[in-house]
């Protein structure tokens, strides 16, 4: 089983920050090893802690966020950080972008919002793991779809039918991807922050559309489930 991906939460709004933690331990592959609120913490944390992620707030009584985030950069190269906060300002934008973030999500956050981040973010380093451990060179196909921040459903039609939409189904189908042995509609629906309804219908065009195939269940009670999983090329 592959071990869990390690985040730092750095946020001086300890209610906030207790929210981030709670939202990212609702999502399958991360543990939250700590929680630091100022820059002395920070600092420590990451340097003994070194976890794989740092969610990051900018603005701080002690300190900018993006002066931590060079510090990050120049001391940790391989710490990833995705920024947490209420800086709506360009500049602020194009700083964290040339430090290399990996998002910039505006508060208040949004389950759903932060729930697709840590997906695609996890899909990310599983495929960044596995291509240092197993490859020398790496092919341009492969950097494009370990780069590219939008999946695209190129399987699928252009005309997609009334009550689906296209970045919902683009949730879905992020979370299908991390899912090779199967999942419910209500485990999906958790993780994109929608109703079991609402998933199922999704799923089932997947599944009109040859994306994914679905099996029958009848787990341990009887009661017959739904199954989904990506179709194998």
């Amino acid at each position: 089983m592959p071990k869990p991906i390690r985040v730092l939460i750095v946020e001086d709004d300890k209610r906030i920050a207790e929210i981030n933690r709670r939202f990212v331990v609702r999502v399958p592959g991360y543990e939250v090893v700590g929680i630091a609120t100022n820059e002395q913490e920070g600092k420590e944390f990451i340097t003994v802690l070194q976890p794989e992620l740092v969610l990051l707030d900018i603005y701080f009584p002690d300190m900018h966020g993006l002066h931590l985030l060079k510090w990050i950069r120049e001391h940790f190269m391989n710490i990833d950080v995705i920024v947490i906060t209420a800086a709506r300002e360009v500049d602020s934008l194009k700083q964290a972008m040339r430090g290399g973030v990996f998002d910039y999500i505006i508060k208040p956050i949004m389950l759903e919002r932060f729930t697709e981040t840590l997906v695609r973010y996890k899909e990310y380093h599983d495929k960044m793991q596995l291509m240092t451990k197993e490859k020398e060179i790496i092919s341009q196909e492969e950097i494009d779809e370990l780069i590219r921040r939008d999946y695209v459903l190129s399987d699928a039609s252009d005309e997609l039918p009334k009550g689906i939409h296209r970045l919902t189904l683009e949730k879905v189908l992020t979370v299908m991807k991390q899912y090779h042995d199967g999942v419910t509609a209500e485990e999906v629906g958790k993780l994109i922050g929608a109703s079991r309804t609402t998933t199922r219908r999704y799923l089932e065009y997947l599944v009109s559309a040859s994306i994914v195939i679905a099996d029958v269940s009848y787990g341990t009670v009887g009661r017959p489930e739904r199954i989904y999983r990506l179709k194998r090329s």
